[in-house]
């Protein structure tokens, strides 16, 4: 089921399901034929296009076989350098949605087309609020392990995430963090100055809104737990949640507004955005 079959339709996914378009499969697959007939027209070795675009023959080689994901910057540089005329940059929606695991691509499609984004966070930042180095070192923790290669496809999915920040017209961001959030030492401590800067810089923004929901709180609208909340441009709402690797996407009309509603009063209950920033450069002060 997809969220277009069924308005009022919770959509369940999981890690037990068909992993669809892995790096072994699919459209990766079928990228890195096409990469390797237009290198082999350009009369470029693996080396020496390897050189061109940055990467060792080996990964090289890793990209054509459909064992790897390219990030968007090689695909535009290989484009170029191999006078391919478009043709690759045709793959590159399709090849960022291979980077996301199996339970998170629907939502991952939405995120991309939304007007106003909010969520509520108790345990983990939000992954667009995320630093390259925290989220590596959330993945790292993963248990079971997951492989090197998973987890650099992972941060590389969240760094193209983040482009949303620089869109236009500009999408409302709202973020309400447990103030756990702010002190925990994930990654170690520069990990986490790198962080709190990064928090603070986009909190500066225009369109987004950072609040800490602060441990002194003797009401919670949020107790059921983290979510967020993602408005398209019809107006239509979807309410996303995670935990241990299975996902809901409620697409239900009713349900949606009831988020709304309860993240409306999660903010309420917050420190104010510029209160928030206070108290997140305070805890940078003291690192």
């Amino acid at each position: 089921m997809t969220v277009a079959e069924d308005e009022g339709a919770e959509v369940g996914r999981g890690s037990d399901e068909p992993a669809g378009d892995e790096p072994s499969s699919g459209v990766v697959i079928a990228f890195g034929k096409q990469l390797k007939l237009l290198r082999e027209r350009a009369g470029l070795d693996r080396t020496q296009f390897g050189d061109l675009v940055g990467y060792a023959p080996q990964s090289v080689a890793s990209f054509e076989q459909g064992r790897r994901i390219p990030q968007p910057a090689l695909i535009k540089k290989a484009d170029h350098i191999l006078d391919a005329g478009g043709t690759l940059l045709t793959w590159e929606e399709e090849l960022a949605k291979a980077h996301y695991p199996p339970f998170f691509r629907d939502a991952a499609g939405l995120e991309r087309q939304a007007v106003e984004l909010c969520s509520y966070g108790m345990h983990v930042l939000h992954g667009l609020l995320q630093t390259e180095g925290y989220t590596r070192a959330v993945l790292e923790m993963r248990r079971p392990l997951l492989k090197p290669e998973t987890v650099e496809s992972r941060v590389a999915a969240r760094l193209v995430r983040q482009e949303i920040f620089d869109r236009w017209p500009a999408p409302l961001l709202s973020f309400v963090l447990d103030e756990a959030l702010v002190h925990r030492n994930y990654g170690g401590a520069e990990v986490k100055r790198g962080q709190l800067e990064h928090l603070l810089l986009l909190g500066r923004k225009p369109n987004v809104e950072i609040q800490v929901f602060p441990f002194d709180r003797e009401d919670n609208a949020g107790v059921d737990g983290p979510f967020t909340l993602i408005t398209q441009k019809d107006g239509r709402q979807f309410v996303y949640t995670e935990v241990q690797d299975k996902s809901h996407l409620v697409t239900g009309r009713q349900e949606a507004q009831l988020a709304a509603a309860r993240y409306g009063i999660i903010r309420s209950q917050a420190l104010s955005p510029r209160e928030s920033l206070v108290l997140i450069e305070k805890t940078l002060g003291e690192l």
